[in-house]
């Protein structure tokens, strides 16, 4: 199927797996890359040399496009651009809106640039400095979240940019993809469902509790790092919720002291990342340091399968999706099912995504 997300960045299929920290490795990355949809890479909970041994990683793995997912307000953004360029990676998407200046160093190395958004006018701003398409996710979407539905975030970003728009949140299966193009998307981005797959490398137990989650065990949360953050529901959260300020400041500076040996971050450059998530908004000192370190949360689950002691992020569809295939067999199902969709759609021979 043919999108001008397709054209832009090589791939088959108009579907992109999203760069979920501890879980959008090397191995998930390949798999999909090699299934035919776009795999990008999780940086953020990488130090710089990692990122470049995990990219040359996947590189032995596909001949495929990937891409690479930064922290536009890391303190070593720049650097992290250096190696994505100089590895010669295809893709560099963005969780918050990248630099003008970031956008052109990567448009003249010849590097797509996606970053992700979750208002009109974020897509409207980073269009006119530049990206060459954008992410869109509503609501539904796991992780660090917005409030307004896909359905009606994702009208307004077509209708603003003239740019391919990726849909993300609440999406699993080809009859997303097919409601996603008729919304004038150019493909689908999908975070829970990559990480419901044989070749996620999230532990069992952990993809147990996924898949036995139904659509009201997805809840949205401060208590983590004081913003907006989609996750099962767990008594761990519970606990996080009825922490007072003492009690969350404790274990942030815990958190934080095992981020910073993990990544190699000093703790200046953590209070720095922590500050700019601050940022305009009222956060205590303990939720500065848990804004730097929500990384070590989303650790203990997705790769130690402590969900007693982490967060697992979630989008609202994990309490659709029910089994664990290859990408190999997702992404052909997903393309299988949008082909019977449109099949069975009157008087249509086929979809041209308007953007």
């Amino acid at each position: 199927m043919a999108t001008p997300l397709t054209a832009l960045v090589g791939v088959r299929h108009p579907v992109v797996q999203t760069g979920m920290g501890w879980v959008a490795g090397p191995r998930l990355v390949s798999a999909t890359a090699n299934a035919g949809a776009l795999g990008v890479l999780a940086s953020a909970t990488m130090s710089a040399e990692r990122l470049r041994e995990a990219v040359r990683e996947v590189k032995s793995r596909t001949d495929a496009p990937f891409g690479v997912n930064l922290r536009a307000d890391a303190g070593d953004a720049a650097e992290r651009v250096g190696i994505i360029i100089e590895e010669g990676v295809k893709v560099a998407s963005f969780a918050l809106a990248p630099s003008r200046e970031l956008i052109a160093r990567l448009k003249d190395a010849g590097v797509v640039v996606i970053p992700s958004i979750g208002a009109r006018r974020h897509a409207e701003k980073v269009a006119a400095w530049g990206a060459d398409a954008v992410l869109v996710q509503g609501g539904e979407g796991g992780g660090h979240t917005g409030s307004v539905a896909t359905t009606v975030l994702l009208p307004q970003v077509v209708d603003a940019v003239d740019i391919p728009v990726i849909a993300a949140g609440g999406f699993h299966d080809g009859r997303g993809l097919v409601a996603a193009l008729s919304y004038g998307a150019a493909g689908i981005a999908m975070g829970t469902r990559f990480l419901l797959t044989s070749d996620s490398t999230v532990p069992d137990a952990v993809k147990a509790r996924y898949l036995a989650a139904a659509v009201t065990d997805v809840t949205v949360t401060t208590a983590v790092d004081g913003l907006p953050h989609r996750m099962l529901r767990t008594g761990f959260v519970d606990a996080l919720e009825r922490s007072g300020r003492a009690a969350s400041l404790l274990r942030a500076v815990r958190h934080a002291a095992a981020f910073r040996r993990e990544s190699g971050t000093s703790w200046a450059r953590m209070v720095r990342d922590g500050l700019a998530m601050k940022h305009g908004k009222e956060l205590t000192w303990g939720q500065v340091l848990l804004a730097a370190n929500t990384p070590m949360l989303l650790r203990a689950a997705m790769v130690d399968g402590r969900t007693d002691l982490g967060v697992m992020a979630s989008g609202q569809v994990a309490g659709l999706i029910e089994d664990l295939p290859s990408c190999a067999e997702l992404v052909g199902r997903i393309m299988a099912e949008a082909a019977g969709v449109l099949r069975a759609l009157p008087r249509t021979d086929g979809v041209t995504a308007a953007r």
